[in-house]
């Protein structure tokens, strides 16, 4: 029973620490932009010449 508590404990934590890395995240502006990342495929590569080694 007692490992029970201690495995309940140990969630909790774990939980918090997880709800602490989303609000730090948050705050910190990861989730601003929503637009950009879902037009990213679209976006034309830059093409690199290959160096003319003579």
């Amino acid at each position: 029973m007692s490992a029970l508590f201690i495995l309940i404990g140990l969630s909790l934590l774990t939980a918090l620490g997880f709800l602490g890395a989303f609000i730090w995240s948050v705050r910190k502006g990861q989730f601003d932009d929503d637009y950009t990342p879902s037009i990213r495929i679209l976006f034309d590569d830059t093409v690199k010449e290959p160096p003319s080694g003579k």
